[in-house]
């Protein structure tokens, strides 16, 4: 049985997250939140809540043991760029792409 959870729109680049993502990716749920809770990034933070927030999925709506959830697949999607512009010599202008993403985690059974 496969558990999803999704977080859409996190201000926060894709590329950053995957960083980080590759750490957990195939770990069980313990050695997983060891890794994100001592780990300073941003993207840490976000993952943990998604993680926590597929914890619960399983627990509340299938009750499963947690003792037996592993994470199987975690994808890093891109979102919708916030496009900006910044000012720059004689009357130009740059552009800055805010980019934002998709975090999705699916859990499974040992």
């Amino acid at each position: 049985m496969e558990i999803i959870a999704k977080c859409k729109k996190i201000r926060s680049s894709p590329q950053k997250i995957r960083v980080i993502a590759n750490f957990i990716r195939g770990k069980n749920i313990k050695k997983a939140f060891q890794i994100l809770s001592f780990n300073a990034k941003k993207s840490s933070f976000l993952l943990k809540k998604v993680l926590f927030s597929a914890i619960s999925n399983a627990e509340h709506n299938y009750g499963i043991d947690l003792e037996k959830l592993k994470i199987k697949k975690i994808f890093i999607d891109n979102g919708p760029t916030l496009k900006r512009t910044m000012p720059r010599a004689k009357g130009k202008s740059d552009k800055i792409l805010k980019r934002t993403s998709h975090i999705t985690i699916i859990l499974s059974e040992k």
